[in-house]
């Protein structure tokens, strides 16, 4: 059983899935997905899972945890992007004390070549609540990005108020910075080299674009089409049901040597709502959203999507990368192969 929530959860580890385990329990009972007496679920079943320690729920899971990391269900690497400087926030820096500043990043869905024309993904995440607006696009060109922001500020249930980027060259553009000076959102940008810079989106990018989307090359309408009924279903997944951790500071161990505090895992909707920052109305409108949202069949609705991508861009993505990797000559060991790309 506690397999099943853990899949259901989206693979969390320990530290996630026990905050969350009483919220992923009530809405799959609400949903008919639990029945107590059926398929081995009871009342006592229930209590044992909600009693499971995060170290117990990882110990237990470990297995499962192997034969997917074997599988390569979840395996992904992350992208290398230009970084240019425009203005400077640094993963330092104060987190805002409301929400609405997001990190903003692009992915590259190019598979083994940067060359030509492919899907991008739009990835947006609040610094403060870890909310998540994901929507991909058919090139760079200016005039998607700026589409694809203009549909987030519709799809984010919270005002927008600030803008900033890994400075890639995307958002270094004089119509995107216009796009925010219309829409009066502060526009910033990273540091030029710097990884951590800005932290939140990074880690959002990993663990949910190249995650969810694996590192498939997507080029048409059709892989499009997939991607944008993927994202809407992991967005609801992470925002409502998904706990995060914040830093909150740094102490010092009695051993003298620094260690980051974190506070107690929450959902970004919970956090969002802790804000005090929308109204009534729109507090139960997303706590009425939460709950008609059935996890089990939003786990189910995101494999058979991620199915299908794999089905229409495994094949094409290794002959391209088969197509990189010519012969040459080595006058010592003979012929050898290296990628030209």
């Amino acid at each position: 059983m506690l397999e099943r929530v853990w899949g259901i959860s989206g693979g969390s580890c320990g530290k996630y899935l026990a905050p969350a385990m009483v919220p992923l329990l009530d809405a799959l009972e609400t949903h008919g997905e639990l029945v107590d007496g059926e398929r081995n679920y009871s009342a006592e079943v229930r209590a044992q899972l909600v009693a499971m320690s995060a170290a117990t729920i990882d110990r237990y899971l470990a297995a499962p945890k192997a034969r997917a990391a074997s599988s390569g269900t979840a395996a992904t690497r992350p992208g290398t992007l230009l970084r240019n400087s425009i203005s400077v926030r640094r993963a330092g820096d104060e987190v805002e004390a409301d929400p609405g500043f997001f990190e903003a990043d692009t992915v590259a869905h190019g598979g083994p070549c940067l060359e030509g024309e492919f899907a991008r993904t739009v990835n947006l995440t609040d610094t403060l609540t870890g909310w998540v607006f994901t929507t991909s696009i058919r090139s760079n060109a200016r005039v998607q990005l700026i589409a694809a922001l203009d549909r987030a500020v519709t799809a984010i249930p919270f005002e927008v108020v600030g803008l900033g980027c890994e400075a890639a060259s995307e958002f270094v553009d004089q119509d995107v910075i216009a796009w925010a000076a219309g829409r009066d959102v502060h526009f910033t940008g990273s540091r030029p080299d710097r990884m951590n810079d800005p932290a939140a989106v990074g880690s959002r990018n990993n663990h949910l674009v190249r995650r969810y989307a694996f590192d498939f090359r997507y080029e048409g309408p059709e892989a499009m089409a997939m991607l944008n009924r993927l994202w809407p279903l992991v967005n609801d997944r992470l925002n409502y049901f998904t706990p995060t951790k914040k830093p909150t500071g740094w102490v010092t161990t009695g051993t003298g040597r620094r260690r980051r505090n974190y506070d107690s895992p929450r959902t970004p909707l919970e956090r969002l709502l802790e804000a005090g920052t929308i109204s009534p109305a729109q507090a139960a409108e997303l706590r009425a959203r939460r709950a008609a949202i059935n996890p089990a069949e939003l786990a189910r609705d995101i494999r058979r999507i991620q199915d299908r991508l794999a089905a229409i861009a495994r094949r094409p993505t290794q002959d391209l990368a088969d197509s990189l990797v010519e012969p040459i000559p080595d006058t010592v060991r003979g012929v050898r192969t290296r990628r030209t790309a």
